[in-house]
């Protein structure tokens, strides 16, 4: 029977950064979907029930940023996992839902696995 590998979603408007995240976390093990705005998360969220963690950056085009998407994610979909990401924008843990942890741009690859693999597990 095949491993059944953990799912992330990443959600980043600048697609290079988007396909680097993605890269380094396929890299680690897990399957990753993409999505370039809070509003195409949420659709995928929806149609995808095997969402485990939410990748997300704080600042994105449409109705809501990462901070925002963070919140309305651990409100209607709790189990989910997340982890929010800025490179312009210092967010204080207080400001994330419970369980969210935030990483500063450039972040260390190692230490978001490490989280991701932590979060998941």
């Amino acid at each position: 029977m095949p491993e059944i590998k953990p799912v992330i979603l990443v959600v980043e408007d600048d697609e290079i950064i988007r396909l680097a995240a993605v890269d380094l976390i396929e890299r680690a093990g897990f399957e990753t979907v993409e999505a370039s705005s809070a509003d195409e998360a949420i659709k995928i969220l929806e149609a995808r029930p095997d969402i485990h963690l939410v990748f997300t950056d704080v600042e994105m085009p449409g109705t809501m940023d990462g901070i925002k998407l963070a919140h309305y994610i651990r409100d209607r979909w709790p189990p989910i996992k997340l982890i929010v990401a800025s490179g312009r924008t210092i967010v204080e843990q207080s400001s994330l839902p419970e369980g969210a942890r935030f990483f500063g741009k450039p972040y260390d690859e190692a230490d978001l696995v490490q989280s991701i693999i932590q979060l998941v597990a």
